[in-house]
């Protein structure tokens, strides 16, 4: 026992009283203790927070973690997932629930790897485990209520040649500050916006605490880029090609568990695409080649490779004569096709030389490419890196990412699908995504008897009519024409009704990881249905607003005004982009269409993607002449690497609602698929694109201009040929 002492040789008083104090007895040493316990448990009480205060704190990091999205607008609810309201109570996890989890199992090391206090932030938004123990009856469930995000338009000014990041003025004679044009926001043109009628009756009824969602991304997150490690290398495409091995790939979509954050390598001396319409007819073989397209190339003639260039004859394509030979039997077989008017988004199967698309082109007729899964030759890459509008997907047991009723024209060439085969299932798919009254045309050089005979059998049960048949000497292809009715009287008289009709709660417009079921959907019937009428004549439809939108054709009319406003005031030329050089462009929010709409004069393609937690509004874009897709940005895009020339990203971060385990990954799948060079327009509240700068210099984008005002911002920033 340690004592203390007092000067040396004086013993101290504190030892001398202890000498003489006389032992305590036993109910003196009990009080001491009672008293003792009876202090700390009301030091405890006072100090420690309540039950109740742990409970609320927890559910409010669960909550945050499962936040909804703001109601769908008056169109359409959201295709892949239940309705969602704006106004919810938190629902802790059942007893029963938290059995049944498991410990996440050990994943890879990321390549992007935030910092210790970035991890736990998301660890409390993403992991299942961390959800709260279930409420105590008898006590009140806390009330939350989150506030509405607001969207207001942001307009760059026009540029002086001022790329020094400050804002430019209007006009050279005004010496005030730049204003931006900000949109009312019932014009912001977002049908998510729109509030929630019962979550309205609740908020009037009471006042409810608001509480804001967490940062989107950790600004103390540092970041350490690393190489993707698969075979395929700089061709990676995540949910294409197996993982670690690219050398074959899934049949259907299937992406990695893991969000992918490493960076795709570039081809040795990549060397950026020639302007259009050059790169049209000639492109860098190193870009896009491997062994398999070399060994394509040495056996077709449409398809040189001359030194350094992959070459495309403009008289040789994959149809003997010449794609416009082609054209021109079809045009004499179904005169009244009109193509650019009446017909003007086609659909061609399986990606070979991009022909067929590349001569509708001059007929002012957009034709979007499908190169399938399957196709070991990458053909719909050597598409894209032309500037044709191309997709990658898989014909199988899922349905294809677009609306129904979408294309005016389906177009399939020695493509060798088995329509006929599993009942007719494919051929189902390609019935709801033409457009009713639509056309089919398939050609064929060397047809089995059985085949032909079975593809017929599986026409008929659709009810498609066979319009035209011809067998082309040129060519050497047997062309039939098949059309689509264009109301339910043909189905009705049906002998046998196989397939049968869909039932009425089998929505067709699902089309995400939606299976294909065995049974048909009627042709709209009312003049108030998308579809009953074709669209007017091109280029009447892009800004022509049918009767079926009812409500809506103010909101469209109002994108497209303005939309056009800021593309030509402010994208053309404020932005220090050189649209020489931009062909293929990606609209990664695209709403009604309008961004789309407003470049149609440029001599540019928009592939228009949809979110697929965002209102359906896809219908409205095909409707218009234009063509898009439904995607979950939280999975890598169907894509190959350095598809696209320019990315637009609208309010894209801020509508993500936490959704995404990693948002981060978006930005490693934007700088996936733009080409180095290319160009990226970001438009977001302050909140995000001050993060998302640093991510981007993380990158080494370059950030050409930023222009801020409030609490928005745009960026236009420019992708280098950077890698770690």
């Amino acid at each position: 026992m340690t004592v203390f002492r007092g000067p040396p040789g004086r013993p101290s008083a504190l030892v001398s009283w202890w000498r003489r104090r006389p032992p305590l007895g036993f109910a003196a040493k009990v009080s001491i203790a009672i008293a003792l316990g009876l202090s700390f448990v009301v030091t405890w009480t006072t100090l420690a927070p309540t039950s109740s205060s742990q409970q609320i704190s927890t559910e409010r990091t669960y909550f945050a973690a499962d936040v909804a999205d703001p109601p769908p607008g008056a169109l359409a609810p959201p295709r892949n997932a239940t309705a969602r309201a704006v106004h919810r109570k938190p629902r802790p996890a059942s007893p029963r629930a938290r059995k049944k989890r498991r410990a996440p199992p050990r994943s890879r090391r990321p390549n992007a790897t935030p910092s210790p206090d970035a991890a736990a932030l998301r660890s409390n938004l993403t992991d299942p485990d961390a959800r709260p123990e279930p409420e105590q009856p008898n006590k009140p469930e806390p009330e939350w209520e989150w506030e509405d995000e607001q969207e207001p338009e942001l307009s760059v000014p026009e540029d002086d040649g001022d790329a020094t990041g400050k804002a430019p003025k209007e006009e050279e004679n005004d010496d005030k500050a730049p204003a931006l044009e900000w949109a009312d926001e019932s014009s912001e043109l977002d049908a998510e916006e729109e509030e929630d009628p019962e979550a309205a009756k609740g908020k009037a009824s009471k006042k409810k605490k608001k509480k804001k969602l967490p940062p989107l991304f950790s600004p103390a997150a540092h970041y350490h880029w690393k190489l993707c490690s698969a075979k395929s290398g700089h061709h990676y495409t995540p949910c294409v090609d197996f993982d670690g091995d690219g050398s074959q790939k899934h049949h259907e979509r299937s992406c990695p568990r893991s969000p992918v954050t490493c960076l795709v390598s570039l081809p040795k001396e990549y060397k950026l695409p020639a302007p259009w319409p050059e790169r049209k007819e000639k492109i860098w073989y190193g870009n896009v080649g491997h062994p398999r397209l070399s060994s394509y190339a040495k056996d077709h003639s449409w398809l040189n490779r001359t030194g350094e260039h992959l070459v495309f004859p403009p008289e040789e394509s994959e149809f003997k004569g010449g794609a416009r030979h082609y054209i021109d039997t079809i045009d004499e077989m179904a005169p009244d096709l009109d193509w650019g008017k009446n017909i003007r988004i086609a659909l061609d199967i399986g990606c070979k030389s991009a022909g067929f698309g590349v001569a509708l082109l001059e007929k002012d007729v957009i034709t979007l490419s499908l190169g399938l899964t399957n196709d070991q030759t990458d053909l719909a890459q050597v598409a894209l890196e032309r500037g044709i509008p191309a997709t990658i997907g898989s014909l199988g047991s899922r349905r294809l990412p677009f609306p129904s009723g979408s294309f005016d024209i389906i177009h399939c060439s020695e493509c060798n699908i088995p329509w006929h085969s599993n009942g007719g299932k494919l051929l189902i798919e390609m019935n709801r995504i033409l457009r009713p009254g639509g056309y089919f045309i398939i050609s064929s050089r060397h047809g089995d008897l059985e085949s032909e005979e079975g593809i017929s059998a599986s026409m008929a049960s659709v009810c498609w009519n066979v319009i035209a048949y011809n067998s082309d000497d040129v060519s050497e292809l047997g062309v039939k024409i098949f059309q689509r009715p264009a109301s339910n009287d043909e189905y009705d008289l049906r002998a046998k009704k196989d397939p049968p009709f869909c039932k009425e709660e089998q929505n067709k417009a699902t089309a995400w990881y939606t299976p294909i079921k065995h049974c048909l959907h009627k042709a709209p019937a009312g003049i108030e249905e998308r579809g009953s009428e074709w669209p007017e004549e091109w280029p009447k439809r892009l800004e022509t607003f049918p009767d079926w939108l009812g409500d809506l054709q103010t909101r469209v009319s109002a994108d497209h005004s303005h939309w056009k406003a800021v593309v030509e005031k402010s994208y053309l030329d404020g932005l220090g982009i050189n649209w020489t050089n931009i062909r293929n462009v990606l609209d990664m929010k695209a709403v009604y269409g309008g961004f789309a709409a407003a470049l149609s004069s440029e001599k540019v393609w928009v592939m228009n993607v949809v979110p697929v937690h965002a209102p359906d509004t896809l219908p409205v874009i095909f409707e218009r002449g234009l063509v898009g897709v439904y995607h979950d940005w939280c999975e890598p895009f169907s894509t190959y690497p350095r598809s696209y020339d320019l990315l637009h990203a609208d309010h894209l971060f801020s509508r993500l609602k936490n959704r995404c385990k990693e948002p981060v990954a978006i930005l490693v799948e934007m700088d996936r698929i733009l080409r180095p060079g290319g160009w990226a327009i970001i438009r977001e509240k302050l909140e995000i694109l001050d993060p998302l700068e640093a991510i981007l210099k993380s990158l080494h984008w370059e950030i050409v201009m930023t222009f801020r005002k409030d609490k928005e911002g745009i960026m236009s920033v420019k992708k280098t040929t950077w890698r770690p």
